[in-house]
This record gives C-alpha cells, structure tokens and sequence, in this order.
C-alpha cells in the first residue's frame, strides 16, 4: 500500500504527540504536588521517555518511518535514506505534534500545575529541559554528542549485519526496531542525560517550550527563550554530523 505524503505526514504528527505526551507526562508525574509519582527519580524519568518513544514508533513507525524528530529526519536525509522534499513536511508535522503533546500534558495535569505554582521551575521543568549547571558551551557539547549517537545507532540499526535479509533483499526491522531505540533512548538518559536533560529533539523541546510560554500556567516563570537555541542546534547538528560520519565509515567497508 503506498501511502501519501500527507498521510505519513499526519502519522508524524501523531506519533511526535504521543511522544511528547507520555515523555513530558512522566517528567510531571515524577515532579508536580500531589502526583503519586512525585519524586519517583531519574530512572523512571529514562525508562518513561524510552517507553514513550516505543509508542510512538509503533503508532508512527509502518507508515512513515517514525521519526519524530527534526534531527533524525535531517541525518536520514543526509547519509541519503530519506528523500530531501520531504523532509520540511516531517519537520512541520513533529512540531506541531510535540506542541499538541505538551498541551494535553498540561490539561490532564492541570490541578497538580495549579498546586506547584509555587514551584515556576519545576513546572517549565515538566515542559521542556533546563541544564543542571549552565554552561553553553558545555551544554551544547552534550546535546551534540548525545544526539550524534542517536541518530547514528538509528542508521546504524538499518545496517546489513542488523537488519533481517532473505536473499539479498533487506527485510528492515519492521515494528521490532522500536525495542533497540527503546533501548538507546534508555542508555543515553541514563549515561548522558544528567548534564542538559537530553534533548535530543527540537520537536520535544522548542515545541513544548512555545506551549509552556502561551498556556495559562498560574505562577510559571519566563519560558527561558535565551538557553532554547542549544536543545534545537546541539540537536541538529549532531543529527548532521552522524548522517557525515556514517556514509565515511560504511563506505570504508
């Protein structure tokens, strides 16, 4: 069945949304007043955006790849795995899905946002991330690193030696490979995510960002616009220089 550019379009969106929504809910849980989940730590943070981004592969993933991400897209488009006039439709669709995923955070949190108006920190917290030490340098360093073995253990993930083949035809990963990038999302909060918080994606965080600024969040503080760059370029360049390093190590083979 071919499937429209539209349609994969709308499945981006979709997926991107769910994302966004268990991603960021797991984020409020763990650290709104009053969640039974509040201060259930960093391990359940990592496991639940791994967990989220399984959904959204599952929803998204046999009909339009499941990206999700603007990074991911642009470092498929890169190493030549995705057609190029493409790629701003995918782009526009994750963010505006992560935005949509962000609001409906908000709506089903929305007493336990109420009771931590105390708390504007922790509340853009549940939103988009914050670094532990500001340091831009630094901090764009780790969204760059942390990014570039996302992207690249995903096009790893399509390699030869990891993708099924009967014959000489590759036969993909199919819907089993939301488990391996389940499992990276996992290692990489858990390795690398203490520093920035990993973004990883301009769509679950610059999106959730613009949401936290225009909902009506009693007692929330500024959207922090001036460190909102970093988890938008660290991304996408780390994104880009994987798509780089990949074509010169596969072709080396």
């Amino acid at each position: 069945m071919e499937v429209s550019l539209f349609m994969k379009c709308i499945f981006e969106f979709l997926g991107t949304m769910v994302l966004v929504l268990l991603g960021d809910g797991v984020c409020a849980a763990c650290s709104l007043n009053h969640s039974k989940a509040k201060g259930a730590g960093w391990v359940v943070i990592t496991l639940g955006w791994g967990f989220a981004v399984m959904a959204g592969v599952f929803i998204a993933g046999p009909y339009s790849g499941a990206h999700l991400n603007p990074a991911v897209t642009l470092g498929l488009a890169l190493a030549g795995s995705f057609p190029w006039m493409d790629v701003i439709p995918y782009m526009v669709s994750q963010m505006i899905g992560g935005f949509a995923g962000a609001v409906l955070v908000y709506a089903f949190y929305v007493d336990h946002y109420a009771a931590t108006a105390d708390s504007p920190d922790t509340m853009l917290g549940t939103f988009c991330t914050m670094p532990a030490i500001e340091h831009k340098t630094v901090n764009f360093f780790s969204e760059f690193i942390a990014t570039f073995l996302l992207v690249f253990l995903i096009l790893a993930l399509g390699t030869h030696g990891n993708a099924a083949h009967v014959g000489q035809v590759g036969a993909g990963l199919g819907s089993v490979g939301a488990f391996p990038v389940t499992a990276v999302i996992m290692s990489l909060g858990m390795s690398l995510g203490g520093t920035t918080g990993y973004a990883m994606n301009p769509a679950r965080d610059l999106s959730p960002r613009l949401a936290h600024a225009i909902l009506p969040i009693r007692g929330k503080r500024d959207s922090a616009w001036g460190y909102s760059w970093i988890p938008v370029l660290g991304p996408m360049t780390g994104g880009a220089f994987a798509a780089a390093i990949y074509l010169v190590t596969y072709a080396l083979l």
